[in-house]
């Protein structure tokens, strides 16, 4: 499977971190116009022959080490596509997965993908609340002795990926496939994604601000959570370097809460719009849950802030 890993070309001693390949890297980049507005597009959802996106590059170092006849248990929302992914890429290694998730507000594409869960889990239980799904979660952990992968796959392990996707954009810039973006706009929620690209392209002197779009709970989506996500990151990364990481700094990271709505899942009508105008102009599809609120807001300053503007497309919508 072609990969292209630039965290080694920056890092190699983390060679030395287990890691599964799962990805055909490095995933494409994108100009288009909608609606007379201009935006790069990182099409991340093709990052894999199926079931691509963030969560696909989370797992090839949070899967490894996994064999067949292994079973792991994560958690997740009702149509969460980390539950999804966990379930199809363990898979593919022989494993299986207990998915243990909550109800939340749905959408089509969020229906679809809890669809898939269901046929793509070994057991698959849906319980009223988060906090009632995570507990069930570690007790299945305790009592059958599997694997967990936390919710959304954001340990400092799993954000490694992220850096290493911010790196292979630079990588891309220095190719002269896109000019370097004055901002990256990506969704929030359970904030890997975010932190990792955030400290990439600190760790690449770029210039370039991450804009996090919030897509789930403040009490998750926040710059707190973001923070120490960061510094665990980097932690680990001077840990097995011995180098120094460079900080993120405070003005390249910012958070936008327009688009979410009040609900996980619950879709925007602004955001479903856009998302339509995008499909009509280029025939990339977006979901309700994270993409399009992101590409939402993505259009909205690529119109009114100097500098060109990247939306980062975390979801495969393959899947639909």
């Amino acid at each position: 499977m072609s990969q292209h890993i630039a965290l080694y070309d920056t890092y190699p001693a983390l060679r030395a971190v287990p890691r599964v390949s799962l990805c055909v890297l490095p995933s494409p980049v994108r100009r288009v116009t909608v609606d007379g507005t201009e935006i790069w597009i990182k099409l991340d959802g093709l990052n894999a022959e199926f079931c691509g996106g963030n969560k696909a590059r989370s797992l090839e170092f949070l899967l490894a080490g996994v064999n067949p006849g292994d079973t792991i248990v994560t958690a997740g929302g009702e149509g969460s596509t980390h539950v999804l992914a966990t379930a199809v890429h363990a898979r593919r290694l022989g494993a299986r997965v207990i998915g243990v998730r909550w109800r939340h507000e749905m959408n089509p594409a969020a229906r679809r993908v809890a669809e898939l869960i269901t046929r793509e889990c070994v057991v698959s239980r849906v319980y009223g609340s988060a906090t009632v799904a995570l507990v069930r979660a570690q007790l299945t952990r305790l009592t059958q002795r599997c694997s967990y992968i936390p919710l959304g796959g954001s340990t400092p392990h799993g954000i490694l990926a992220h850096v290493n996707a911010a790196l292979e954009l630079v990588a891309q810039i220095g190719a002269g496939e896109l000019p370097a973006p004055a901002r990256v706009v990506v969704p929030l929620g359970s904030g890997g994604t975010v932190a990792g690209l955030a400290l990439g392209f600190a760790i690449a002197g770029l210039e370039t601000s991450t804009i996090a779009v919030q897509v789930t709970p403040a009490i998750v989506a926040n710059r707190l959570h973001l923070r120490r996500l960061i510094s665990r990151t980097s932690r680990l990364i001077a840990r097995l370097t011995g180098e120094r990481v460079p900080s993120v700094p405070a003005h390249l990271l910012g958070i936008v809460r327009d688009a979410y709505g009040g609900a996980y899942g619950r879709a925007v009508p602004a955001a479903t719009s856009a998302a339509l105008a995008l499909s009509d102009a280029t025939g990339i599809r977006l979901d309700d849950t994270y993409s399009a609120k992101a590409f939402f807001v993505a259009r909205e300053l690529a119109r009114s802030v100097e500098g060109s503007t990247l939306f980062w497309d975390t979801f495969d919508s393959r899947l639909l």
